[in-house]
């Protein structure tokens, strides 16, 4: 419903300024109840090129429109194909750490009881002297 009372605000906002434009540029004889041959003459043209350039703006607006909204879209596309890059080397990462911290753990255990056993070792010289 907002949609339809903006569109019918936006035409007589529109129809107005027509109105105003063309009244003020080509009635001059404020006198009498009907327009001139002239005056008649001048609105006609007056309406016709106020809509010939507001539908001429409205094509290009539209066609730049549509060229503005496909460079956001392939922005868009290539900002989420960073994103998802991005998580992907995260992801990555993190099955890569529990694999080091396990690697790290095993080689931890297999030189601890050398190094128990060195210690223990150097306990018993020590006692010895």
């Amino acid at each position: 419903m907002d949609f339809e009372l903006r569109n019918l605000k936006d035409f007589l906002t529109l129809y107005n300024q027509v109105t105003e434009l063309c009244f003020k540029s080509c009635v001059d004889n404020l006198f009498g109840r009907e327009l001139s041959s002239d005056e008649i003459r001048c609105t006609d043209n007056c309406v016709g090129k106020f809509s010939s350039v507001n539908q001429r703006l409205m094509q290009v607006y539209v066609g730049a429109q549509s060229e503005i909204n496909q460079r956001r879209m392939v922005e868009f596309e290539a900002q989420q194909a960073k994103v998802l890059e991005a998580q992907k080397q995260q992801e990555s990462a993190t099955l890569a750490a529990p694999e080091a911290a396990s690697v790290s753990a095993i080689q931890t255990s297999v030189t601890e009881p050398a190094t128990t056993a060195a210690a223990d070792s150097g306990k018993v010289e020590t006692l010895k002297d």
